[in-house]
């Protein structure tokens, strides 16, 4: 059996523990020039322990000569010493400077000559085999030549900075000392001590975190190259993925070797279940959210590539796939890697209503409930970033915060994020927890509140254009009435002639006939008009109104339609304070939209019930119906309809009078299976309680 020589394994650990730093270098620190020759010095001392560590697993030379990676693997640390040196002298007169550059001209030449000894003095039996006087010598002098640097370094740094760079100092120091220590003890036997030579590359194995940890305290050390966080995401998962097939494709070769007869088909069996099993973790959002965040936080200083979270960010507003207020709430969760969220928006009366969700629901009893004034005026007075969890856990620091009810009985919530626009605040929104585990610090806040700010502006500016757009479809439609006044006035026209005529022509039969026609015309002409128009300019006639007077009156003249419409009354007398008329119209309209809406051999049930201070109106039919994204984003907005020669406002004024009667309509529905429209009216005050 092959065993690994101990120098091999020992060099192998140095050059790892070097590559693994010069990877760091180059992925989690930014910087100048210090950091370029940092990482190279590391990237070469890895080099150079990798070349020992095959020379002695292999047992013959190398293609690369040990001798001159040595000298270039001290050159590199030398000239990052001297550069650092550098600074300190600035301030020096002109002759310490003369003398500084004469230092490192010097050590330059002292280096050269290393190198053309070193090439001119070995032969063909291997490198440090004894006998070789001048390799020692040289070998000698260049930690020699390090060590003099390190104390120059240590010397000269200020003595409230030597904490940044006292491990470096120990680490770098510490292995020029040791090799000092060999090739001394070389010069003057004549040969390597294998043992120490054995152990130099554990002993430089442990000078690896310390350099590791002053460049971490020395910023301007850190280099300037930095690696992309989608390669560097994609190139882990790829290496994960590698990783995991290699150890699944060794667990199968053992399965088949102890499976006997069975051991190919549990082989294959076992392989194509640990395929699929990758398949799942690699199309995991949790998964790919929580190596996103690793890399972030072990790779990089920041925890986001702002350059790719704002394009991210603003693509995510532009899709056009998805309402405004989804993509706001969706754009702000994926900074966070959050599943889910909800919207919270401030109505014209100054309620803080639910208006959009991503992938979240809420149950009804939460809906209804409205944030309350003690939690918005904590958002708009401090303008936090809410962390729910910490909240949890130390509820001290969030003094004053009394959460809503629909909060509290969320507990998969997280983040609650206000929405401000001109110091005031018009919204929040609430994100569920996030796929991976994520600490709410100063610059995912930070990150947060620029993002709501920028949000925020977005959705304001769409509830204006909005808030524009209608006003310009009313004046539009006010435009459109002045033409309907004049089909009204050729209907009248019309009559008028007939009248004229009908003294004339009464006793023929072929008039009549005409006069009948004519007149049915123009009466179901002026009736559609009427039913559609919105009488604004009407006198409004506020009175005491009977509800189940009102219901039977309707119920009566929809008789002629099918389905008939059936009333149940289980209270009677019930009074609301409205105006007859509109009230009548606009029930009447929710009404025929349930017929219209049903076949002739379904149903149309009306209600009347009440329930404490409140009347209830409950108009069933088992129609059509409606899907929950025409009622969310169409039913109550005006000039939206499914009917091809409806006008779209008819459910629109209905909401808005009953609202100005400080009721509620509310609806729910199901495609195919039917509609329930649910009027709440408040009762008059001698009424309630009764």
């Amino acid at each position: 059996m092959l065993t690994l020589p101990i120098s091999a394994l020992s060099y192998a650990a140095a050059s790892l523990g070097y590559f693994v730093l010069f990877i760091l270098l180059v992925t989690s620190w930014r910087g100048k020039f210090y950091g370029i020759l940092l990482a190279i010095a590391c990237i070469t001392s890895s080099l150079w322990a990798a070349n020992i560590s095959a020379q002695s697993y292999w047992g013959y030379p190398s293609i690369f000569s040990i001798e001159i990676l040595e000298i270039i693997k001290n050159l590199s640390w030398s000239l990052f010493l001297i550069i650092l040196l550098g600074p300190f002298q600035k301030n020096e007169s002109k002759s310490s400077t003369l003398k500084l550059k004469s230092s490192v001209i010097g050590i330059l030449l002292l280096y050269l000559a290393a190198i053309f000894t070193v090439i001119y003095s070995q032969d063909t039996k291997g490198v440090f085999s004894g006998g070789y006087q001048t390799d020692y010598l040289v070998s000698v002098i260049m930690p020699l030549i390090g060590m003099i640097l390190i104390e120059q370094y240590y010397r000269n740094t200020p003595v409230d900075q030597r904490w940044g760079i006292k491990f470096f100092c120990l680490g770098i120091g510490g292995f020029f000392v040791y090799d000092f220590f060999l090739f001394s003890d070389a010069l003057l036997l004549g040969k390597v001590n294998t043992d120490i030579w054995d152990a130099r590359g554990w002993v430089n194995l442990l000078t690896v975190p310390l350099v590791g940890l002053s460049a971490a305290r020395n910023p301007k050390w850190s280099v300037g190259i930095s690696l992309s966080r989608q390669i560097l995401f994609y190139s882990s998962t790829l290496f994960g993925a590698a990783v995991y097939l290699l150890a699944m494709a060794g667990v199968g070769y053992y399965i088949r070797l102890s499976g006997g007869t069975w051991g190919t088909v549990l082989q294959l069996t076992f392989l194509f279940g640990a395929i699929v099993l990758l398949l799942v973790i690699l199309s995991s959002g949790t998964t790919r959210s929580w190596l996103k965040v690793f890399i972030s936080k072990n790779f990089y200083s920041y925890n986001y590539d702002y350059r790719e979270e704002w394009l991210r960010f603003t693509r995510t507003l532009s899709e056009e796939s998805l309402e405004l207020r989804t993509r706001v709430i969706k754009s702000l969760a994926q900074l966070v890697e959050s599943p889910a969220g909800i919207l919270w928006y401030k109505s014209e009366q100054g309620e803080f209503k639910l208006t959009a969700s991503w992938n979240f629901s809420l149950k009804t009893q939460d809906i209804a409930d409205h944030s309350n004034d003690e939690f918005c005026q904590f958002l708009n007075q401090k303008r936090w970033v809410i962390d729910l969890g910490e909240y949890r856990l130390h509820p001290q620091k969030y003094s004053g915060l009394a959460l809503p009810s629909w909060v509290l009985a969320n507990e998969k919530l997280r983040l609650i994020i206000p929405l401000i626009l001109n110091n005031e605040l018009v919204g929040f929104i609430a994100l569920a927890e996030p796929r991976s585990i994520i600490k709410l610090n100063w610059e995912v806040r930070d990150l947060l509140w620029v993002a709501s700010t920028q949000a925020t502006s977005y959705l304001v500016q769409y509830e204006v254009t909005t808030a524009l757009s209608l006003a310009r479809q009313f004046e539009s439609f006010n435009r459109m009435s002045t033409f309907v006044v004049h089909d009204i006035k050729n209907l009248i026209f019309q009559l008028s002639l007939l009248l004229t005529n009908a003294e004339k022509h009464k006793e023929n039969p072929e008039f009549q006939k005409d006069m009948m026609e004519t007149v049915s015309f123009s009466v179901n002409k002026m009736q559609r008009l009427l039913e559609k128009l919105n009488s604004d300019h009407e006198t409004v006639k506020t009175e005491c109104v009977f509800l189940d007077q009102l219901l039977r009156q309707i119920v009566q003249r929809k008789l002629i339609c099918e389905p008939q419409p059936s009333l149940d009354i289980s209270d009677e007398k019930l009074m609301v304070k409205a105006d007859l008329t509109r009230l009548e119209r606009v029930i009447g309209h929710l009404i025929q939209n349930a017929i219209e809406a049903t076949s002739k051999t379904g149903f149309v049930k009306i209600e009347l019930s009440k329930n404490e201070d409140k009347a209830l109106i409950k108009i069933e039919d088992n129609g059509h119906g409606m899907s929950e994204a025409f009622i969310k984003n169409k039913l109550f907005r005006p000039f939206e309809t499914t009917k091809t020669a409806g006008m779209g406002i008819g459910v629109f004024e209905s909401k808005e009078y009953i609202s100005e009667l400080g009721g509620q309509l509310e609806v729910s529905s199901r495609e195919f299976i039917g509609t329930i429209f649910l009027i709440t009216l408040p009762l008059m005050e001698n009424q309630k309680g009764i």
